[in-house]
């Protein structure tokens, strides 16, 4: 999978080439690559932000550098494009699996107090919202989104990982344990250490359900 980020400020962008996710852009599995909108702004100074039309606090992002860079890094339209903002359909399992089986995505991180209509109109496919509040900018929800779908890349982590996660069949994940048996007197629940699998799959579906249950009631009103 191939992942251009366009944004103002690319080098905010060195954590994807960490960890996991760096492993995996090393390897070839998945490229990432960020672009500087600025290198495309068509004016004395790279200015890629002026005052809104109608007034208003702040500045909103031109629509001429976005619009030159988009053209540039995805020329056919081959990718899908995507503008991460908070008035964006939010982020959720099922829409990053469906990020996952694209090809190529391209990702417009805005900044100030957002971007010219006309760009978004004349160039995105779809927004994207990583939840209700409000960021300085679309660099972290574009890393969010960059680590969701990267995991669902073949290679990048192993598919058992993808199994029995938080959301993954509707629920919220089990607790998890690991050595030692017994940590400053608190044990690890019992049947984990059992070696009875049918044992341990029922507690861990109880278990599931039960933090569903407490914490996100409205998982299990969903269809």
């Amino acid at each position: 999978m191939k992942i251009t980020i366009l944004t103002l400020f690319p080098e905010m962008f060195a954590p994807m080439h960490q960890s996991i996710i760096g492993r995996a852009v090393e390897s070839g599995k998945l490229e990432i690559k960020a672009v500087n909108i600025r290198d495309y702004a068509e004016n004395k100074h790279s200015k890629c932000d002026d005052y809104p039309f109608g007034g208003g606090a702040g500045m909103v992002m031109m629509p001429q550098p976005i619009g030159s860079c988009i053209e540039a890094v995805d020329p056919e339209h081959r990718a899908l494009r995507l503008y991460v903002s908070p008035k964006g359909r939010t982020l959720t399992q099922e829409k990053v699996q469906s990020l996952a089986s694209q090809e190529e995505l391209v990702i417009l991180c805005g900044h100030y107090e957002g971007v010219d209509q006309r760009a978004i109109d004349m160039y995105i496919d779809e927004e994207i919202s990583i939840g209700d509040y409000v960021l300085t900018g679309g660099e972290l929800p574009a890393m969010v989104i960059c680590d969701c779908v990267a995991r669902y890349v073949d290679g990048v982590i192993s598919g058992g990982s993808l199994v029995d996660e938080s959301f993954s069949d509707g629920l919220l994940e089990y607790p998890q344990y690991t050595r030692p048996a017994v940590y400053r007197g608190v044990s690890v629940p019992e049947v984990l250490l059992s070696g009875n699998h049918a044992e341990i799959d029922r507690w861990r579906r109880e278990q599931s359900e039960k933090i569903t249950r407490e914490r996100r009631p409205d998982l299990l009103k969903r269809d």
